[in-house]
């Protein structure tokens, strides 16, 4: 059984940082002209440690950071791929699917083999 609440709240601040890096790369390449645009991620990445510090709640840091930090991996490399259209080699596709199989891992619920 998977531990659904550290997982919301890893995909929160995954999803917060997948926008922010897509509103700093589009800023970064031209596609967004003015360095206004830099007030959101500013404001956005603010309001993180606060989200954090709830889902320690539920989680341990540990466990909470490296599930962030996967899925936000994730969620920003598929920006990369299909919106910024970078490419990713065989190997960095092999990378991305560990990284899923250790959100699996890291989301099982201590008392149960998943």
């Amino acid at each position: 059984m998977l531990d659904w609440v550290p997982l919301g709240f890893a995909f929160i601040m995954a999803l917060l940082d997948a926008a922010m890096l897509a509103i700093i790369k589009s800023y970064s390449i031209g596609s967004l002209k003015s360095v206004k645009w830099m007030i959101i991620p500013t404001i956005a990445y603010a309001l993180q440690p606060w989200i954090f510090l709830k889902s320690l709640s539920f989680s341990s840091m540990i466990a909470m950071n490296l599930l962030w930090d996967l899925i936000s991996n994730i969620l920003v490399t598929g920006n990369g791929y299909f919106i910024y259209k970078e490419s990713l080699s065989n190997t960095k596709i092999i990378g991305v699917a560990l990284s899923m199989v250790s959100i699996y891992l890291l989301t099982c619920k201590e008392s149960e083999l998943c």
